[in-house]
């Protein structure tokens, strides 16, 4: 008697794992947000030539060659660059050669590697109105590293904030 009420328990659990993974597939707000600007830019630089799929991921790696940051890290987890372990980059250019929108991919990246959406941008400081003295010495590296610029020497927070002021008028639109 006990096992004639197993198999339809099974099913249930078997049948809310499959709802569940579907329901986790859908995309959720701020999720994908590298992945889905990142691609969005992407195709729309592209011109109707580079939008034929050899060429869209020959184009794709040569972006990713260029990418920073997050966007970089976005690169590395679809295998668009060198070093990369993974190479799902065909689950990226063959959807987006069919003109199915970024958003739709990054779904579909989603099940394939859940970190692909977790990647989130650095909120961005505004410098126009910011107190530099204020901010951790991390957060004033990451501005210098943003401008590509360095600071040879700088040990104390005050070296930080003193070179951020020298470079600030080339870097920020005041």
């Amino acid at each position: 008697m006990v096992g004639a009420y197993r198999c339809p328990l099974l099913v249930l659990v078997v049948l809310l794992g499959t709802i569940s993974s579907q329901v986790d597939a859908k995309l959720k707000e701020g999720d994908c947000e590298v992945c889905i600007k990142f691609l969005t830019k992407f195709v729309d630089g592209l011109t109707s030539e580079e939008k034929e799929l050899p060429n869209m991921e020959k184009k794709l790696r040569l972006t990713c060659e260029e990418a920073k940051r997050k966007e970089n890290r976005f690169c590395y987890y679809i295998g668009a660059t060198e070093d990369a372990a993974t190479g799902i980059v065909n689950e990226v250019t063959k959807p987006l050669s069919s003109s199915i929108p970024p958003e739709r991919v990054c779904e579909k990246l989603k099940k394939l590697d859940s970190q692909i959406c977790e990647l989130r941008y650095d909120k961005q400081i505004d410098l126009k109105t910011v107190d530099l003295k204020k901010l951790r010495v991390k957060d004033l590296k990451k501005i210098l590293s943003d401008w590509d610029e360095m600071c040879k020497g700088c040990v104390e927070k005050q070296d930080f904030v003193q070179r951020i002021e020298e470079l600030k008028h080339k870097h920020v639109e005041l």
